[in-house]
């Protein structure tokens, strides 16, 4: 694939072969694009193998300046938890009724939330929630009695990570209008949340690798 100008450029200035924390977060801020507000996101490679279940590393992590996306949220309650889900600022809340339209494809969820009543008829399309990544957990504060926190964290910010198959965790930590200081908060507590998340099954050097990219912009490599 061809790169365009934009890039080409921006590779031009690069360097160093690997960047301390507050140098690569000041690349990108000094070199962003005019025309829309970048996504800031983080890869880290880890020294695991997620089909182990004591290897396994998932978790989530409240950034300190949020993401900077408008997260689109549903609740499966009912009565008087369907009207804390709503308070809390929701976009959806329903029982059956929901579960019929996300059976039908209607997914557009960054979050699915459920108490554990609920969990029966959730349960009935984990087949189409689990492959999206939205099936409600417990470990993860989706499958809760209390809605309205748990709403409140994912309209704010809250990130969940999840180690892919080859061991590598992903997630977007900020917007470029957020500024070098606050990008680095947001970098350094996800990386420090998923250091305290190694599974007991991990040995030798945990995290590997770490890398920052931009919206279709450059990668680079952070000195662990």
């Amino acid at each position: 694939m061809k790169k365009g100008k934009y890039l080409i450029d921006t590779y031009k200035k690069l360097n160093d072969k690997s960047f301390k924390l507050e140098d690569a977060v000041k690349f990108f801020v000094d070199n962003k694009r005019d025309k829309f507000d970048e996504t800031i996101e983080i890869s880290l490679n880890l020294g695991v193998d997620p089909r182990h279940a004591d290897q396994m590393v998932r978790g989530v992590v409240s950034l300190p300046h949020g993401t900077g996306k408008k997260m689109r949220v549903a609740v499966f309650a009912k009565d008087k938890k369907a009207e804390e889900a709503h308070a809390a600022g929701a976009d959806v809340v329903g029982a059956e009724d929901l579960a019929e339209e996300m059976q039908k494809g209607n997914l557009n969820y960054d979050r699915i939330i459920a108490t554990p009543d609920m969990m029966g008829i959730v349960g009935r399309i984990g087949k189409v929630l689990g492959p999206k990544g939205l099936m409600p957990n417990p470990k993860l504060g989706t499958v809760t009695a209390d809605v309205k926190v748990a709403v409140e964290a994912a309209k704010s910010g809250q990130v969940q990570y999840r180690a892919e198959k080859t061991g590598i965790v992903q997630a977007g930590v900020g917007k470029m209008s957020f500024g070098s200081e606050k990008i680095k908060d947001n970098v350094q507590s996800f990386i420090d949340t998923v250091q305290k998340a190694r599974p007991s099954g991990a040995k030798g050097t945990f995290i590997k690798k770490i890398s920052l990219s931009s919206t279709m912009g450059v990668s680079l490599v952070i000195n662990t």
